[in-house]
């Protein structure tokens, strides 16, 4: 004879489990999609642009920006057609994928803050901390090891915490790297 009640009782306590981490998860997370999404695409498909502006060594870093009215960043990065940055542009940085503990690994963000939410106020990188840093609010963001994650600032203490927007970094067949949202 089959015991249902007892395979009931744990599927209702998986169930009760379930609920409950959904509704706790919901107050507890980082929203990293308030920065209006915009394309992104930058090439380094093969070794040599990748090591010429890729990074390389946990805390490297580079700023990719393409957009009307804003200086091309880096200077003389070859911008083919095609190319997006997204909104505010793209720091990219090596540090460790949190979801796949990978260490030395590309890293892409767009480099608005989420808290003001403009194309012209953007994150830098702090280095002594490897922190991207808002110039506007404070509000200090773990781009090496946190996916974006706020650690200080009205990103962090509002009521509602934000990180930045991620982006892809897939390798190629070639050692370099393309970089694009997630879709």
């Amino acid at each position: 004879m089959t015991d249902f009640s007892g395979r009931a009782a744990r599927l209702l306590a998986a169930i009760t489990a379930a609920t409950a981490l959904l509704a706790t998860a919901g107050c507890e997370t980082v929203d990293d999609t308030r920065i209006p999404s915009y394309p992104v695409y930058i090439s380094m498909a093969d070794q040599g642009m990748w090591t010429t502006y890729g990074v390389s060594g946990f805390g490297s870093f580079a700023y990719f920006v393409c957009r009307s009215g804003a200086p091309l960043q880096p200077s003389g990065f070859p911008y083919k057609d095609g190319a997006a940055t997204g909104y505010g542009g793209v720091l990219l940085i090596e540090g460790m994928d949190p979801f796949s503990l990978s260490t030395s690994t590309p890293l892409a963000y767009d480099m608005s803050c989420p808290v003001e939410r403009s194309q012209t106020i953007t994150v830098f990188i702090d280095p002594e901390t490897f922190e991207a840093v808002c110039p506007d609010c404070g509000s200090r963001y773990d781009v090496t090891m946190g996916a974006g994650a706020p650690t200080a600032g009205p990103a962090l203490t509002g009521a509602r915490q934000y990180g930045l927007r991620r982006y892809a970094c897939h390798p190629t067949t070639l050692g370099g790297y393309i970089i694009n949202d997630f879709k």
